[in-house]
C-alpha cells in the first residue's frame, strides 16, 4: 500500500539550517573582529557571509520548491538530461580555472565573473551528488560489483582529476562523496575493505613519501609542539585549553587576536571552543548531529532511490567536512584546510550548501 504524500518542507532540517548558518554568522563576527577591524572595517567578514547565505536562502527556496525529479527528465531535442549538463558545467569550470583562473595565497582556485568571484570546485561537489544520484538510480545492481564500482569512478574520474590539479582539500571531499555514496548503494560491502586498503595505502604513500608541503604537514602533526611551522595549530590547541568547560566568554578569546592566522576560517573551531568551552563546543556538535538525522529520515522516507541517494550525498559531505574540520583543529590528523560547514567563513561554500539543502527540502516535500 502506497503511502500518503506530504507536500511541505521538513521544518525541523529548515530550521536547523538556518540556526547553525546564524550561530556561524555570529562566531565570524567574533573570530574575525581584529582582523576586520585592521582592515578597515568590523563588519567586513559579517558582510561576505550574510552575502552568501542570502543568495544561498534564495537558492535553497527556489530549489525546495522545485521538483528534484526533473533532473532526470530527458531535455527536449536533446539525449541528455540536467544532471549531465551540471556534471559538465563543473568540469568546464574546473578547467577554465587553470587557464583564466584568480590567484590568492599562492593557490588558482577562483573564477571571476566580474560580478562574483567563486570557486568551481565547491559547485563539483553538488555536481558529484547529483551524478552518482542518478547513476544509481538507473542501476544501482551494478553497484553490488566491483566492476559496476569501478564505473562510477571512471565517469568520476575527470572530475576529481581536475580538482586535484587545482585543491587536494576539495579532491578528497569529492571522492569521500563518490565512495561513501557508491558504499550506501551497494548491498555488498566486501571488496569496499579492499578499496578501503588501497585508498589508505596509497593516501598514505603520497603523503609521507611526499615532498614539499605535504611533508611539512605531516611533521607538524607528528612533532607541532617543536616544528617551527606548526604556529597555527598550536595557537589553535592553546585556544581550545585555556576554553576549558565552560569557555572564557563570547568574544573573549585571546587567540584571534593575531595569534591564530585567519581564525574566522578554518580554525574558527578553536576560537569557538575558547570562547564557549566544550560545553559550547559540543552544543555545536550536536546541532549537527540533529541536523544529520533529520537528513536521514527524509532519505529513508524518499519517494525513489534518486532522492534517498541526494540526500545520503549531502550527508557525507556535511559528515566529511565536520568530522576533518574538528580533527585538523584538535590535531587528530594532519591540516587539510577543509571549513567547517556553515560555520567557517567562505561565500561560496555558504551560498553551495545552502542550495543542497534546497535538494534536501525539495526531497522531504515529496516524502511519504
Amino acid at each position: 500500500m502506497k503511502g500518503k504524500r506530504y507536500y511541505h518542507s521538513d521544518y525541523a532540517l529548515l530550521f536547523m539550517t538556518i540556526m547553525i548558518a546564524l550561530f556561524g554568522v555570529l562566531m565570524i563576527y567574533s573570530a574575525g573582529y581584529y582582523t576586520a577591524l585592521r582592515e578597515g572595517s568590523q563588519w567586513r567578514f559579517v558582510i561576505g557571509q550574510l552575502l552568501g547565505l542570502g543568495i544561498g536562502a534564495f537558492a535553497m527556496i527556489l530549489v525546495s520548491t522545485l521538483d528534484y525529479q526533473t533532473l532526470m527528465k530527458p531535455m527536449p531535442h536533446c539525449r541528455g538530461n540536467l544532471v549531465y549538463v551540471i556534471y559538465l558545467a563543473a568540469i568546464a569550470m574546473q578547467i577554465a580555472v587553470l587557464f583564466v583562473g584568480v590567484e590568492r595565497n599562492g593557490a588558482k582556485r577562483w573564477l571571476n565573473l566580474g560580478f562574483v568571484q567563486f570557486q568551481p570546485s565547491e559547485i563539483s561537489k553538488i555536481a558529484a551528488i547529483l551524478f552518482v544520484a542518478y547513476m544509481v538510480h538507473r542501476n544501482r545492481a551494478a553497484l553490488d560489483h566491483f566492476s559496476g564500482f569501478l564505473k562510477v569512478m571512471l565517469f568520476m574520474g575527470p572530475a576529481i582529476f581536475f580538482i586535484l590539479i587545482e585543491n587536494m582539500s576539495s579532491a578528497i571531499i569529492v571522492s569521500g562523496i563518490v565512495v561513501g555514496m557508491c558504499f550506501v548503494a551497494s548491498r555488498k560491502k566486501a571488496y569496499f575493505l579492499l578499496c578501503m586498503l588501497v585508498f589508505v595505502v596509497g593516501g598514505a604513500a603520497y603523503i609521507f613519501l611526499g615532498e614539499g608541503f605535504r611533508a611539512e604537514r605531516i611533521d607538524i602533526w607528528l612533532h607541532v609542539e617543536t616544528n617551527e611551522n606548526a604556529h597555527q595549530i598550536k595557537q589553535g590547541l592553546y585556544a581550545i585549553a585555556t576554553g576549558g568547560v565552560f569557555g572564557n566568554g563570547l568574544g573573549n578569546s585571546m587567540q584571534k587576536l593575531g595569534y591564530i592566522p585567519e581564525a574566522y576560517n578554518d580554525m574558527i573551531f578553536a576560537v569557538i571552543c575558547e570562547e564557549l568551552g566544550i560545553v559550547g563546543a559540543a552544543a555545536l556538535m550536536i546541532a549537527f548531529l540533529i541536523l544529520f538525522w533529520r537528513i536521514v529520515l527524509i532519505a529513508i522516507r524518499a519517494p525513489d532511490l534518486f532522492g534517498t541517494m541526494i540526500c545520503a550525498g549531502v550527508l557525507i559531505q556535511l559528515a566529511i567536512q565536520v568530522v576533518i574540520n574538528v580533527a585538523v583543529v584538535t590535531n587528530s590528523m594532519p591540516s587539510t584546510g577543509i571549513p567547517l560547514p556553515f560555520i567557517s567563513y567562505g561565500g561560496t561554500s555558504a551560498a553551495i550548501m545552502m542550495a543542497e539543502m534546497g535538494l534536501v527540502l525539495g526531497v522531504s516535500r515529496q516524502t511519504k
